[in-house]
């Protein structure tokens, strides 16, 4: 469970653009949880794509 945390930190940081050097490095040294990080990041993007459709939905209706 840490380590799903661990991701999913690591995929907030990277979109927000404060993701440190070492830590990307640390979290790509295994290449087995590329395609994790990679199904985690498709779906924050996706809920990110929607929360906003949402919000311009809120604010324009």
């Amino acid at each position: 469970m840490t380590k799903l945390l661990s991701m999913i930190q690591s995929v907030l940081a990277a979109m927000f653009g404060v993701q440190s050097q070492n830590k990307r490095h640390q979290d790509f040294s295994n290449k087995h949880l590329f395609i994790s990080f990679t199904l985690i990041s498709i779906v924050f993007v996706f809920i990110l794509v929607v929360a906003l459709i949402w919000l311009v939905g809120i604010i324009t209706g």
